[in-house]
């Protein structure tokens, strides 16, 4: 049978619409599941971020996050980071007052410095908590007039405001942590022994690694009842200075028949000491060497 001409025409032409009409549906379909598949793509990267960064959107930080409370050790070195000084200007200012707390005592003991403390480790406990503490009118009142300013105060932390209170000294081994001070591992009094132990840290046993503030320690394991002793290294004196920068003040200690001394003295004169275990030298098996302060860390 014919068919007419125009019926073949419109044939042809509804068989191209529909080839055209398949081929944008294929096309629609691909875009559709590509732009679905970047999506999850998407989706998941963020979740796997939520994953590993805080609410902030900043990465996620354990020291950090300790750092922010009060329990903090980020060092772990047993003295919490709200107990060091954590700046330069706070370090500096420390050394300062520390150093011409214990000097000054060589030349005038201090009523506020309690009789029954008066050891070589009493010199430092004395001369650091006096440092720490704010030294407006009142301060310099109660010190009397041998003292007067040196530098600012310590910012970071004062002793009359924060959570150790007076018990500033550590006195076992570990990390800090929050229930330490319940378990009586801080404590307002340290012997020499207490001090070397868990408050301070190895410098060197050359004395051109020694900076002020620092402590020198001797150990004499025959003397049963104090066999630790230890000095505060000065540097160069505010009083009488001579140019020379190895001074150092310690107290002698007391015994039944006396109170004992301050003394200061420079570390070339002890290098003469007739005795041998008193000779700030590294060939002496007695001299342990510098060791500075956790809080200056």
């Amino acid at each position: 049978m014919l068919v007419p001409r125009k019926l073949r025409s419109l044939s042809r032409r509804s068989v191209m619409t529909a080839s055209i009409l398949v081929i944008l549906l294929a096309t629609f379909i691909w875009i559709f599941s590509k732009s679905k598949q970047t999506s999850e793509s998407r989706s998941s990267g963020m979740a796997a971020a939520s994953e590993t960064r805080p609410s902030g959107g900043e990465p996620a930080s354990i020291s950090e996050s300790n750092a922010t409370t009060e329990t903090a050790d980020s060092d772990n070195d047993g003295i919490p980071d709200f107990a060091e000084l954590r700046t330069f200007e706070d370090r500096e200012s420390f050394r300062r007052w520390f150093t011409a707390i214990a000097e000054i005592q060589f030349y005038q003991l201090s009523e506020q410095w309690k009789r029954e403390q008066r050891d070589c480790a009493g010199l430092v406990r004395f001369a650091m908590r006096e440092a720490l503490r704010k030294h407006d009118r009142a301060w310099f009142q109660r010190m009397g007039p041998a003292y007067e300013p040196v530098a600012r105060d310590v910012r970071g932390f004062n002793l009359d405001a924060n959570q150790l209170g007076e018990k500033i000294f550590r006195a076992d081994f570990g990390a800090y942590r929050d229930d330490d001070q319940r378990a009586g591992k801080f404590s307002e009094f340290a012997d020499a022994r207490t001090l070397k132990n868990f408050n301070v840290e190895f410098v060197s046993r050359d004395r051109r690694e020694a900076q002020p503030g620092d402590l020198l320690f001797y150990y004499q394991p025959w003397v049963q009842k104090f066999p630790y002793h230890v000095m505060v290294f000065l540097g160069s004196p505010r009083t009488a200075p001579n140019g020379q920068s190895d001074w150092v003040v310690y107290h002698t200690g007391s015994t039944a028949n006396d109170d004992g001394t301050v003394k200061k003295v420079e570390l070339s004169v002890l290098d003469q000491h007739p005795d041998p275990r008193w000779r700030p030298s590294e060939r002496n098996k007695n001299f342990l060497g510098f060791y500075r302060l956790k809080n200056l860390q």
